[in-house]
């Protein structure tokens, strides 16, 4: 079963190609601190061939959600840490995502006063959850200014030293799903008529900025990003994707990165998978409501290097396991995604042996 198979992403050797896909589950602590439960939580699922988390903001203003962790103070690189050595305790690897929201915030839910930037002064479209869980609108961000793109930069590069301090085995960053680094891909949200706007080699140029500069700072074999071509979620044009994301994609495997991590949106216009592989030399990762048996023919077609799982590994903590032995996959508690603590969180039990 190739899904069991081991596999090289960059500097990180994993014991199999059953990847954790990263979930918001909510459950941060006072001043945004992964908690103990984390630690219990990621500690579960550390069978996994790579477990990539939550998002994790990587400065203050990155913060859009409710009880989501961050990366970007001393508290936190702490607790993460704690996270760390448990995942690695039990065999496992794992990457930190991080995820600057960009203009996808409700300030209710950040417990503190920072700026909402984006590429433009547009808002998010979409409504987000505020701290009752209940969606409200997203506040009106406002446009970085030029002078202000190498400071955003530098976060990410600070939050990328921080995650190793933490003992991380790689940086994943978030390219997809309408946040920050998406938000200047797209033509929806970023209306700049500077170098960061407009042409393809513009809107393209702030990304790749911030992979070669976290690559300079931490190596690029532990770097890997995320995207979703034809996503429209929050807010983004979902047209014509393999525009924006052939090249982005090419000029990112001149980076010499580890990975890309691909949510594959099932388009009737554009083979997204074979898209990337077109203009990427690396491991793929694919995404996206995956059975185990289509993941394994993806693999098997060499479509994609390994497959990330999001929801089967939330009901299901050793769900490789379940998979090496062709049990019966639990179901999630959907109800309690967002909310329970432990319960719908911790609590999922193995299969019994």
């Amino acid at each position: 079963m190739k899904l069991l198979e081991p596999l090289q992403i960059g500097a990180v050797e994993i014991q199999n190609r059953t990847l954790m896909a990263p979930m918001t589950r909510d459950r941060a602590g006072p001043s945004d601190v992964p908690t103990e439960l984390m630690v219990e939580y990621y500690r579960q699922r550390a069978s996994a061939g790579l477990i990539v988390t939550e998002g994790v903001q990587p400065c203050p203003e990155g913060k859009g959600y409710w009880r989501t962790p961050g990366i970007h103070s001393q508290e936190q690189i702490d607790g993460w840490k704690k996270v760390t050595d448990a995942v690695h305790k039990e065999g496992g690897k794992i990457a930190i995502q991080l995820m600057h929201c960009g203009r996808v915030v409700v300030p209710q839910n950040r417990g503190y006063i920072a700026d909402i930037v984006a590429p433009s002064v547009v808002a998010c479209p979409d409504k987000v959850p505020g701290p009752d869980g209940a969606p409200v609108s997203t506040a009106l961000p406002r446009a970085l200014e030029l002078s202000e793109i190498s400071m955003v930069v530098e976060q990410y590069v600070q939050a990328a030293q921080n995650a190793m301090e933490a003992g991380f085995d790689a940086v994943e960053l978030h390219c997809a799903s309408g946040y920050l680094i998406n938000q200047f891909l797209n033509a929806a949200s970023n209306l700049r008529e500077d170098e960061f706007g407009g042409a393809v080699v513009n809107r393209i140029r702030f990304p790749v900025m911030v992979l070669q500069a976290m690559a300079d700072a931490i190596g690029g074999d532990r770097i890997g990003f995320r995207i979703s071509p034809g996503n429209p979620y929050n807010g983004m044009d979902p047209d014509a994707p393999e525009e924006i994301f052939a090249p982005f994609v090419k000029a990112a495997d001149n980076v010499g990165l580890a990975y890309v991590h691909v949510i594959d949106m099932n388009l009737e216009a554009l083979d997204t998978l074979a898209m990337v592989r077109a203009n990427w030399s690396g491991p793929i990762i694919a995404n996206n409501n995956l059975k185990p048996d289509a993941a394994e023919k993806l693999l098997i077609a060499r479509r994609a290097d390994a497959v990330s799982f999001g929801r089967a590994f939330i009901a299901n903590p050793d769900l490789v396991e379940r998979m090496a032995s062709g049990a019966e996959l639990a179901k999630p508690d959907y109800a309690k995604l967002y909310t329970g603590e432990a319960e719908g969180y911790t609590d999922y039990p193995k299969m019994d042996v």
